[in-house]
């Protein structure tokens, strides 16, 4: 698939699946925010310097630690910090995949989707949900819930994403196992899309993800109040439905679901001026 300057507008749009609005369409905020998020990416690689929070940070980039600080709450940003547990390094990675979300900034919906899954405490064991965020509009667009986590968790929630959306162009993950799987990659490849990733040994990199689970986990409340099983799933898909929906995202200042249908009415809008 071909996408630079030189494909047309319409081909791009057709091959990407999107309006060809879309593809002239820029956030009014300015993307110095992204810029800088890479910049404190790049700072973070840095040995001796993963645990630097906004103040080191603020120093090391010669900028104000508040602007810092809040580019950082932005997009989930945190500082690895070691507390008590050893920090796993995925071990047997076969393909270092780049990370694009380093040099590409999120323009169009379905231009990048990132994927991560957390686990929640049930009645002495875990349940794993797994989730694909569309960055352009924050919308959760595929999930899925596991007793295990295993590469079906993973798998479920793209398969789960692409069946209602266009594929996305870059599909942004850790180094887990799961995302590491030949079945994983190989679903990845044939759909055509690029594979981007966190540096090994870089979790905060992936931090759209982990910026979500901590306030969806905040939103679902204490698991030990269901009585099964079913009564927790059926308050994972409710948290994370009134979360596209409902709950007016900081960054967006309303919800996903409502920022995407402003987008459409605008595109449809440009389009038929352009007729």
């Amino acid at each position: 698939m071909r996408i630079d300057g030189t494909t047309p507008k319409t081909l791009r749009a057709r091959e990407l699946g999107v309006s060809r609005s879309t593809l002239y369409y820029k956030l009014k905020k300015p993307d110095k925010d992204w810029q800088l998020k890479c910049q404190i990416e790049e700072v973070l690689r840095l040995p001796g310097k993963h645990s630097y929070g906004s103040p080191r940070i603020a120093i090391e980039l010669k900028r104000n630690h508040k602007v810092i600080e809040r580019v950082m709450r932005l997009f989930g940003i945190k500082a690895y910090r070691r507390r008590g547990k050893k920090w796993k390094r995925t071990k047997n990675i076969k393909v270092v995949y780049p990370n694009m979300l380093l040099t590409e900034y999120p323009s169009y919906e379905n231009h990048i989707w990132v994927s991560d899954f957390t686990y929640i405490p049930f009645q002495g064991k875990f349940v794993y949900v797994a989730t694909v965020e569309d960055l352009f509009t924050r919308k959760i667009v595929g999930m899925s819930v596991y007793a295990t986590h295993t590469t079906q968790l993973v798998l479920s929630a793209f398969m789960n994403a692409i069946l209602t959306n266009p594929r996305p162009v870059i599909y942004h993950s850790d180094n887990g196992s799961e995302y590491n799987s030949d079945i994983f990659i190989q679903t990845l490849e044939r759909v055509g899309v690029i594979i981007s990733r966190s540096a090994p040994g870089c979790p905060w990199e992936n931090g759209y993800q982990e910026s979500f689970y901590s306030q969806f986990k905040v939103d679902l409340g204490d698991p030990s109040r269901f009585k099964t099983l079913g009564e927790l799933v059926y308050e994972i898909y409710q948290t994370i439905w009134q979360y596209n929906n409902t709950r007016i995202h900081t960054a967006l200042k309303m919800p996903p679901i409502q920022f995407a249908q402003k987008l459409l009415a605008a595109y449809n809008s440009e389009d038929k001026v352009g007729v």
